[in-house]
């Protein structure tokens, strides 16, 4: 069989909507996710392998990612959730790490505003963060309080006077190491009920230390934050936002937000590992001539393509102000789940040059890892949709 070469992006399907999912979008949406598409091809994909690499965020992307316009599709710009879901999973499929930093900056930081300030400090607070002028990180996860944070959180405030005084420390905050504002979540001594604080970076005791050798998501600064007695003005404790029940406001979305990122992990994996399968030959054949390879890669599709059905009609149920937390709970299970599957069939379709970030399978699959276990791991999500099937706890 000749070894001329194949047109991968013009073979049907080639984008992975194998069911057309986008035609659900309204037109002017689907020039919007276009517009987004170049975009990340041209700014975001030449360099997600090369920062990836070097562990090292991109800075200059920053004013471009302003000028795009993505933060705050639903609330702000009026859009529905499916656009907002598809671009994440466009983001994700681009580089995963960039995708990260949206979410954090635009789900969980902006989230925590659009959902828990008063308008008073939306007002003062909200055009930098939409204009990026203000980046932002999310402070919840600790040293020792992952998924049992919403009962055991150990940093604290503590009113004195005119300001409140937090203590204490957290882990694995995305964006920390260069966010100009964080999103604490704090327990209040007083009532013990967790509270969330605006903390402006530059203040006294307050500090970031970069989180080194990772295998996931390098590209992403996250960081251990400590908070000796940083002492935050009244005005920066979020009104809204006054125990774990209104926490739990931001994370059903941005938890849907992950799931959206395991369907772009998925298209990411089905990408490169359908272009290497019918570019690679062996046996003087592409590998895409072997049954058990084209196996691989429909499971692949398969996994892909039922993650996004379910992200779908989830996001239509959020816009209809239905969905339910064990939705999401199950949704951000189910597609990672499906995702660990997928990039692992991918990069061993890839073979060898499955371990080296040349071939982008690497950073994919790596990548996968951190998707999998943040915003609530398999288990405890998997429990949380347990109960809402049976009405028995199986969470201590």
């Amino acid at each position: 069989m000749s070894q001329a070469a194949i047109d991968t992006e013009n073979l049907p399907y080639a984008d992975g909507d194998f069911y057309a999912f986008e035609q659900l979008l309204t037109s002017k949406e689907r020039d919007r996710l276009a517009e987004v598409r170049q975009f990340l091809a041209r700014e975001v994909q030449p360099i997600a392998v090369d920062c990836w690499n070097r562990a090292e965020f991109p800075m200059d992307l920053i004013p471009k990612l302003a000028e795009i316009d993505l933060v705050s599709p639903v609330r702000r710009q009026g859009y529905s959730s499916l656009f907002a879901g598809l671009v994440h999973a466009e983001v994700t499929r681009a580089d995963t790490s960039i995708a990260t930093f949206m979410g954090v900056h635009d789900g969980l930081f902006t989230g925590s505003i659009e959902a828990l300030a008063s308008e008073e400090q939306k007002e003062a607070w909200l055009p930098d963060i939409y204009a990026l002028r203000k980046v932002g990180a999310f402070g919840l996860t600790e040293p020792l309080g992952g998924s049992d944070v919403a009962g055991g959180t150990r940093t604290t405030a503590r009113w004195d006077g005119d300001a409140w005084i937090l203590s204490g420390a957290k882990r694995w905050i995305g964006n920390a190491t260069f966010a100009d504002w964080v999103v604490i979540y704090a327990r209040d001594v007083a009532d013990n009920q967790v509270k969330g604080f605006l903390v402006d970076t530059s203040l006294p005791g307050y500090g970031a230390t970069k989180i080194e050798n990772k295998i996931s998501l390098r590209t992403v600064q996250n960081a251990d934050i400590t908070l000796d007695n940083v002492r935050v003005p009244g005005f920066f404790k979020l009104a809204g936002a006054n125990s774990f029940r209104d926490v739990n406001k931001v994370l059903k979305v941005t938890r849907l937000a992950v799931a959206w990122q395991a369907v772009g992990q998925q298209l990411a994996a089905f990408d490169v590992a359908r272009r290497y399968a019918v570019e690679r030959f062996q046996f003087g054949r592409p590998l895409a001539s072997f049954q058990l390879v084209q196996e691989q890669l429909v499971q692949i599709l398969g996994n892909a393509v039922s993650s996004m059905g379910m992200m779908v009609r989830l996001s239509q149920l959020e816009d209809a102000g239905e969905a339910k937390d064990e939705q999401s709970a199950l949704a951000k299970a189910f597609t990672t789940a499906r995702m660990r599957e997928s990039v692992a069939l991918g990069r061993s379709i890839l073979g060898g040059n499955g371990i080296v970030t040349d071939y982008g399978m690497a950073k994919i699959f790596a990548d996968a890892e951190a998707v999998y276990s943040y915003e609530g791991t398999y288990e405890v999500n998997a429990l949380v949709t347990g109960r809402a099937i049976t009405g028995v706890s199986a969470i201590v």
